[in-house]
């Protein structure tokens, strides 16, 4: 039978000092283990974001004369995720959807073998007063060299001079319904190269006085026309009037 003088000796009190430390640090390291899960969740989501944000957040930003509402999520750059004025700027969206990044399409765009499945562009107040389609007679013609040849989807591909400036980037065109000439730069790769996701380069006139400069895959030119016209609408539904 143990008595309580038996509980008090030395070593019976170190013993149940220990337990009771023991008992403490378990207790600190299950809070700890439990903060480092969570936080290592959080810190895992944001390095899977990166710069990115699913949020849908309303912004209204003024360029010049124009008003542009967009959602957080198509704006490429956090610096550029605020309302009010700004000299530019940039969006990204998913082809052909045309929605902006979500955790769901994350993958396209982190993904670079899915180049052809994001369209880049950007707003900016215009400083030209015709657009690439507007620039082709006047100014591209000029520099021409040989006679085009046949590129996708009805396209015709001009090679412009090495003294232009364009290096080895190519102008093609085409006739549109209404009368006005498609036109779109490319650096088109070599057959046994893939396309980047950026490698044509388009702009338009949108709203009363902005440039829309769009990018997208080389891969995405026999769609050339669905682009345009997507694009062009995507920029119309969210100007103001």
């Amino acid at each position: 039978m143990t008595s309580v003088a038996d509980d008090e000796t030395p070593a019976a009190l170190v013993s149940n000092r220990l337990l009771l430390r023991t008992t403490m640090v378990i207790g600190v390291l299950a809070v700890l283990a439990s903060g480092l899960s969570v936080a290592g969740k959080h810190f895992g989501e944001e390095l899977v974001l990166g710069a990115n944000t699913p949020s849908r957040e309303m912004h209204h930003i003024t360029i010049g004369q124009d008003t542009i509402t967009l959602p957080a999520n198509v704006i490429r750059f956090e610096t550029q995720r605020r309302s009010g004025p700004a000299e530019q700027v940039s969006i990204f969206l998913s082809w052909p959807e045309l929605e902006g990044y979500s955790r769901e399409n994350a993958i396209l765009f982190s993904d670079p073998r899915r180049s052809d499945r994001l369209i880049f562009a950007e707003f900016s107040q215009s400083v030209m007063s015709r657009d690439m389609s507007g620039r082709v007679e006047p100014i591209y013609s000029r520099l021409f060299t040989g006679e085009p040849t046949p590129g996708p989807a009805g396209l015709a591909v001009h090679v412009l001079s090495r003294k232009s400036g364009f290096g080895d980037e190519r102008l093609l065109t085409a006739d549109m319904p209404d009368g006005t000439v498609y036109a779109v730069r490319c650096l088109l790769p070599e057959a046994t190269q893939p396309a980047t996701s950026a490698d044509c380069l388009r702009d338009v006139r949108v709203g009363r006085d902005l440039t829309l400069l769009y990018r997208f895959s080389s891969a995405l030119l026999p769609q050339w026309r669905q682009i345009d016209l997507a694009v062009r609408d995507h920029a119309a539904r969210h100007l103001s009037p």
